[in-house]
């Protein structure tokens, strides 16, 4: 418990408080229709300028070739602003254009964009982007998208934010194939997202990040941008790098989150990973991180090499708290080092099956067993998708112990990744049951509630 409180507190008396997602600016509200407007390919870019708040652009299903530019597009709180493909059937299909990101954010806000394809058909563009140039761009909210062909070129992103943005939902998506997945923030640590969402996604089979999120410097100034604290939650997603990843110097882990802000405004935000399925990287770990992190209820299998690994990348970890993941690797399991100066890790219930040495977490209160042990306790930890199993075949023998009250405030610590409630026991990433629960890398892992 003291190194759980020291984790809480932080340095100078700094509290790991978990704010109640209002705070986030998370409030979901009804769709206010000033407008539906229905548009077809050959109609729809004379309405982009003139949509108001409330709006809903409905878009008819066919090839659209002039891309999405949004540039000033603001929508409200109450009324915000929708652009919607068919809800069923054939899809709105965008079709990239070089030269020309396909969905170009500047300056927008309050803008619901759903149910689109986008394809890149393997031209220099990306599929979405918060355009450099944009001063802000804030609760955009991105859902069902289908980005396909943006991998031409590793540097080529299917959602990418470049400008000062915050409080982003980029749910229920679908990535398959691109240079980059999610590319989230400046490089130089500029500027990036300040809170948001990014759940059920399938990410898969990109050449290198499924998802980077950018180190910040410092949190930068834009109009409206948040001072208080946030969370980053990534839950629920798959992390699959099975096929076409770079190797050698372009080898990138499935996802990799940076630091944030080191003093000042955002120095207390962090990175909620939790209920997501990391799967396979033939040159790299499944996910390298930094800074403030929770990462709970996933689970990891790499057969050709490490899988967690946490460590100073353009700073230290700092607050740090690892408990109920299920990892496989034939490298090293989970490997933490490099902690910052005051500051103590928490890593408990965690099953790892690791050929190669984890090293900076005691085994007190978690499981460290080798690779091929895996197969004495949960149900089909060799085979392939959708066949894969992690589930445990009865209760893992882990040393007595259990999860601090304190962890169990994060969003969803208190269900196992199949949506089973804890009973406080450690378990790694699945209470034991009679049920199955194979892994698919074709849908998300759908938590029941």
């Amino acid at each position: 418990m003291h190194v759980v409180r020291k984790l809480l507190r932080g340095n100078a008396g700094s509290g790991f408080v978990v704010p109640a997602l209002a705070v986030l600016g998370f409030m979901v509200p009804g769709l206010a229709q000033a407008r539906d407007i229905h548009a077809t390919p050959e109609t729809y870019t004379s309405h982009l300028s003139a949509l108001e708040p409330g709006d809903r652009l409905l878009l008819a299903p066919g090839l659209y070739r002039r891309g999405l530019r949004l540039h000033g597009v603001n929508g409200t709180p109450a009324a915000p602003i929708a652009i919607v493909g068919p809800a069923g059937g054939e899809r709105a299909r965008f079709l990239a254009r070089n030269g020309a990101n396909t969905v170009s954010l500047r300056d927008v806000s309050h803008l619901v964009i759903d149910a689109l394809d986008l394809d890149g058909l393997k031209r220099n563009a990306d599929a979405v982007k918060a355009e450099s140039e944009s001063r802000y761009a804030h609760h955009v909210t991105l859902s069902r998208l289908r980005i396909t062909g943006h991998d031409a070129d590793q540097q080529i992103v299917g959602i990418s934010i470049q400008s000062p943005a915050w409080d982003w939902q980029i749910r229920d998506c679908e990535i398959l194939g691109a240079g980059t997945g999610l590319y989230l923030g400046r490089s130089d640590g500029s500027a990036g997202l300040v809170g948001g969402v990014i759940e059920r996604n399938v990410i898969r089979d990109t050449i290198g990040y499924n998802l980077q999120i950018k180190h910040q410097t410092q949190r930068p100034a834009a109009p409206g941008m948040p001072e208080g604290r946030r969370l980053i939650l990534v839950r629920q997603n798959v992390f699959s790098k099975r096929t076409g990843s770079a190797v050698g110097s372009q080898a990138r882990p499935n996802v990799l989150v940076g630091h944030f802000p080191r003093s000042g405004a955002g120095a207390e935000d962090m990175h909620v990973i939790e209920r997501n399925v990391f799967y396979e990287n033939r040159a790299e770990a499944l996910l390298q991180a930094e800074g403030n992190v929770a990462l709970y209820n996933n689970v990891f299998v790499n057969s050709s090499g490490p899988a967690v690994v946490i460590a100073p990348h353009n700073a230290r970890p700092r607050r740090l708290a690892v408990f109920n993941n299920t990892i496989l690797a034939t490298g090293a399991g989970l490997s933490i080092s490099g902690i910052e100066s005051g500051f103590s890790p928490a890593v408990i219930g965690n099953a790892v099956f690791a050929q190669g040495a984890n090293r900076g977490w005691h085994r007190a209160g978690n499981l460290s067993l080798a690779w091929e042990d895996a197969g004495r306790y949960l149900r089909a930890p060799y085979l392939l998708p959708p066949a894969l199993d992690l589930s445990p075949l009865r209760p893992l023998p882990m040393n007595d112990g259990v999860l601090p009250m304190a962890l169990t405030g994060l969003p969803g610590a208190k269900l196992d990744l199949a949506g089973e409630r804890r009973d406080g026991r450690l378990h790694g990433a699945y209470v034991p049951t009679d049920t199955p629960h194979p892994i698919s890398l074709e849908h998300p892992p759908i938590t029941r509630r």
